[in-house]
């Protein structure tokens, strides 16, 4: 009987024990669950608050036009450009000024024909009171000027690539500007980190506002590469869009980019939320030639202006976003437009170039296909060809549109 008493209350015993271990485990659970949530909700208010400052920030676009001489690039510059490259610093802010004062040494040191054309840079601070670099490449000589042509580069580029294009163009009366991205070439913002393409949409629109303010009785016309194309084709959808501009030259459109996985589209705007500067590696394309002239791919890839480092997880994102919304709003796009593609390129897809082509609502718009070409069309070994096929396409849109 003293047996049986004693196993009942160690079984009692263990059972309290039990229970007792349970709710310690499930006290300590809650307590866990509570923090989560408490981290999660501090997230959230972060972003929030992040986003409210920036749109407190918010004022009217601003253009400064600078003048340079020989002793703007003495003292600082020579300390942190070493054998024509930048001893970059962690901080995004210096790495936008060594970037700037390097853009500011290119038009010192490149050479241009001065009876052909007039080149200038400028600093326009965006609604965001962000930095942005701007050049500009008038026609010489008291040249009439016939119209006007902002140049949108392609992804880890710069507007200093295009000097050559901007030179033909001044050679036949247009005025050229050309603007750096957010976190491209002279621009603020970490070497080759966009966060958002709409703020470089919204860049767009506000510069050719500018430029059409300033130049009302000139047409004015948009070229866009690559995910620049991308840019464009977004403004384009913009209101109003069609009083800035009289049509949209489109060399190698970002219009159906892929993920080199499924899955990444999937994980990439979380990724992008949590770690947005996280340079990805699996995504970049560095090794794909984009151009068959030799010295034209030494020439882009050992210009420190140009990013090349692995892509940015929430520039990439970026990427997917817009060309996902372009595929979904093909038909708003009523602007007249030039587009071109090398069947060759191996970085964007001539396929949806010609697929564009066809579902755009344009009225007024050519497809040119190049046999054989790749990427960067206007490197190209006929690129004369190519700039030609641009001048003589505005020509007629304006004699068109005279009419």
């Amino acid at each position: 009987m003293e047996t049986v008493y004693m196993g009942t209350e160690t079984r009692r015993s263990s059972t309290v024990a039990t229970s007792r271990k349970f709710w310690q485990e499930a006290a300590t659970f809650r307590v866990v669950r509570i923090f989560a949530l408490a981290l999660q909700s501090m997230f959230f208010w972060i972003v929030f608050i992040c986003q409210f400052k920036y749109i407190r920030m918010s004022t009217s676009p601003v253009f400064h036009s600078i003048k340079l001489d020989e002793s703007d690039h003495t003292s600082v510059q020579s300390r942190n450009i070493r054998k024509g490259r930048i001893m970059w610093s962690r901080s995004p802010s210096c790495d936008a000024g060594n970037r700037r004062m390097l853009a500011h040494k290119l038009r010192l040191t490149k050479v241009i024909d001065e009876s052909v054309s007039s080149w200038q840079t400028h600093l326009f601070t965006n609604s965001r009171k962000q930095t942005l670099f701007v050049q500009s490449w008038m026609p010489a000589g008291g040249k009439r000027l016939r119209g006007m042509l902002l140049v949108l580069h392609g992804l880890n580029e710069h507007s200093g690539r295009y000097l050559h294009f901007a030179m033909q163009l001044n050679s036949q009366g247009y005025g050229v500007y050309g603007m750096d991205w957010i976190g491209h070439g002279g621009s603020d913002g970490l070497h080759g980190y966009v966060p958002s393409l709409d703020y470089v949409v919204s860049d767009t629109v506000a510069l050719l506002r500018w430029i059409t303010d300033r130049n009302p009785s000139l047409p004015c016309f948009l070229y866009g590469h690559s995910t620049g194309g991308a840019v464009a084709l977004k403004a384009a959808c913009q209101p109003l869009m069609d009083s800035l501009v009289k049509g949209i030259i489109l060399t190698s459109p970002a219009l159906r980019v892929q993920p080199t996985h499924p899955i990444f589209e999937v994980i990439a705007p979380v990724v992008s939320t949590l770690l947005p500067t996280l340079q990805f590696k699996g995504a970049n394309k560095s090794g794909i030639p984009v151009s068959r002239d030799p010295a034209q791919l030494v020439a882009k890839y050992s210009d420190p202006l140009v990013y090349t480092g692995p892509i940015r997880v929430r520039t990439g994102s970026e990427i997917l976003r817009i060309t996902n919304f372009l595929r979904k709003n093909v038909e708003r796009v009523s602007i007249p437009f030039f587009l071109m593609h090398g069947t060759a390129d191996r970085v964007t897809d001539p396929i949806a170039s010609q697929d564009f082509y066809i579902s755009a609502a344009s009225k007024w718009k050519r497809l040119k296909l190049y046999d054989g070409y790749l990427h960067d069309l206007l490197f190209e070994p006929e690129k004369e060809e190519i700039i030609q096929d641009i001048i003589n396409w505005i020509d007629e849109t304006l004699n068109i549109t005279e009419l």
